[in-house]
């Protein structure tokens, strides 16, 4: 395997959701695409097809935690931003 075959080093920040998400979407498509279309001729390359099948499992889980925590951010930021923007009378009938 030549030098230009390597894969570039991934992104491993946390702090950038949208990042993360195109990280493992990514991921997600390489690893399909070796499923579908690897060859397979002995029993210790069908393991290794089993090993990326858990894989692309694992990933599609943590790309699902990472939409939801994004989501949720989201949603704390739009709470956070009604309750400055709210009326303080209301919210002292609101609390009660």
């Amino acid at each position: 395997m030549s030098t230009t075959d390597t894969s570039p080093e991934p992104d491993l920040r946390t702090d950038d959701y949208d990042r993360m998400l195109d990280t493992l979407d990514d991921a997600i498509e390489q690893l399909t695409e070796k499923i579908e279309n690897g060859r397979i001729r002995d029993p210790e390359r069908d393991k290794v097809r089993m090993k990326m099948y858990r894989t692309i499992g694992y990933l599609i889980r943590t790309r699902r935690q990472v939409m939801e925590d994004a989501t949720l951010q989201e949603l704390e930021a739009e709470i956070e931003e009604l309750k400055a923007d709210s009326d303080p009378t209301l919210s002292d009938v609101v609390d009660d």
